[in-house]
């Protein structure tokens, strides 16, 4: 087995590989003069179990030309077999056409993966499961969930006092799932969306009076929709709120909403790398999966169960 890493996420990558005890293989991705992607491997990767770690986060389109570069690169140079891990899968959120004549990006990119040479693809909290259907070959999507839930049980002592809380509808099975295993209660956040990027919340699905709320969602981007449903949370009645997501985006002005709201603070995973600006917000922590990544690479070239982790 073989992990080779691009460059939207090294530290990650060098997490997965001190789990993992295997070195990251040798490789240059670089930028020619016009921005175009270069990549050379320096060891033999011949008939290797390779792991491509590469995260589509922005810059989105050329981390994800780093990936397919790099996929192409390792089939070349006769690659066993090439696994595409995605902590956090770029265009999840183009999975259908929202009106007329507009793409289906998210199968358009699991395509572009799949023609590249990828036999198979890892990736965490897709923002709609369905999308595993998107990939003609095998895709394993893990979860945070697990990693989440037990930095919730480390900061709240008592998860049964807490109000897990869905930021949208759309959300609610993934609160609940949540919300049993700590043992808690769940209310959502009823919201309308009158364009990209803006949300109106408009009522408060359960009762938060007196409670201490966890806004619990995918994927956290301009933050708008967050800081909203924290504000409608705090005036319903809520003690406290704070926000457990998987993917910190934090596009924008992010992390200035965050640190100018009401919530006690934000907690990510670093399935993207953040610039300074998110590691200096007192109200952003993060939490590591380079453990939960690295053991389901393990399962896989052991050809052992990937949801038995989740059990």
């Amino acid at each position: 087995m073989k992990l080779m890493s691009g460059n939207s996420n090294r530290s990650l990558a060098q997490g997965i590989a001190a789990h993992l005890d295997l070195p990251l293989t040798r490789a240059d991705v670089r930028r020619f003069a016009d921005n175009e992607v270069f990549v050379t491997i320096d060891e033999n990767v011949r008939g290797e179990d390779v792991f491509v770690i590469q995260s589509t986060s922005f810059p989105a389109n050329d981390n994800l030309m780093e990936l397919l570069i790099s996929i192409d690169a390792l089939a070349r140079a006769s690659a066993r077999r090439i696994t595409a891990v995605m902590p956090y899968f770029g265009y999840a959120r183009q999975d259908r056409k929202t009106g007329g004549r507009t793409p289906i990006s998210a199968k358009l990119v699991a395509n572009l993966i799949t023609r590249a040479g990828a036999d198979r693809v890892l990736t965490m909290d897709l923002h709609a499961g369905q999308i595993q259907g998107f990939f003609d070959i095998p895709t394993d999507n893990l979860l945070a969930l697990p990693v989440l839930a037990q930095d919730v049980r480390q900061h709240y002592p008592k998860p049964s006092d807490l109000m897990i809380v869905s930021p949208d509808v759309g959300g609610v099975v993934r609160v609940r799932t949540l919300a049993d295993r700590l043992g808690s209660e769940i209310a959502i956040v009823d919201k309308r969306r009158p364009r990209a990027g803006e949300s109106e919340v408009m009522n408060i699905v359960g009762d938060v009076e007196g409670r201490r709320c966890i806004l619990f969602d995918d994927i956290v981007d301009s933050g708008g929709t967050l800081v909203n449903a924290a504000q409608a949370l705090i005036d319903r009645g809520a003690s406290e709120v704070s926000a457990y997501i998987s993917h910190g985006v934090l596009s924008g002005p992010a992390v200035e909403r965050v640190t100018n709201s009401v919530l006690n603070e934000l907690v990510i995973t670093d399935s993207i790398e953040q610039p300074q600006a998110v590691k200096d917000c007192p109200k952003i922590r993060t939490v590591g999966v380079a453990a939960l990544i690295g053991e389901a690479i393990r399962r896989i070239s052991n050809e052992e169960s990937v949801s038995k982790l989740f059990d």
